[in-house]
């Protein structure tokens, strides 16, 4: 898995290699692992007068992993939903979890709503595969 420090200098480059660029959305995702002073590394910062009361979360393999089990359990509700626009955002954020916890996705296409991607992503962390077998790049998972 990234140190924290990889995951910031990756924000400062704008770049998280083969997942491509970062959205707010990532950014948003990690805020609880970061204390609010290195929110301006993510391109963040509270609103003058509003505080931050939630407690850090410890950056550890396991709670990142949690972190992203709720986004791969959404990104299947979306894809399996087939909405289009959510399930590619979806996709997006599967895919820096799988880059912060170093989990190669080079090769994986983004067939049906991302489904590839997220059948990988529940394999390799030990999720609900919601497509069993299928690869998600099968036919019944295209649009109507």
């Amino acid at each position: 898995m990234l140190t924290k420090e990889q995951v910031l200098e990756g924000f400062l480059k704008r770049d998280r290699g083969a997942c491509g660029l970062f959205d707010p959305r990532d950014a948003t995702r990690l805020l609880s692992f970061f204390d609010v002073s290195e929110w301006e590394k993510l391109g963040l910062a509270l609103k003058e007068g509003q505080s931050w009361d939630e407690a850090r979360v410890e950056w550890t393999r396991e709670n990142v992993v949690e972190q992203a089990r709720g986004d791969v359990v959404f990104g299947f509700e979306r894809a399996l939903g087939k909405r289009g626009i959510s399930a590619e955002l979806m996709n997006g954020v599967v895919q820096m979890w799988l880059w912060v916890l170093e989990i190669d996705v080079s090769g994986v296409g983004y067939a049906q709503y991302g489904l590839p991607l997220l059948k990988k992503a529940a394999l390799a962390l030990g999720f609900d595969n919601r497509i069993g077998e299928d690869t998600g790049s099968e036919d019944k998972y295209a649009s109507d």
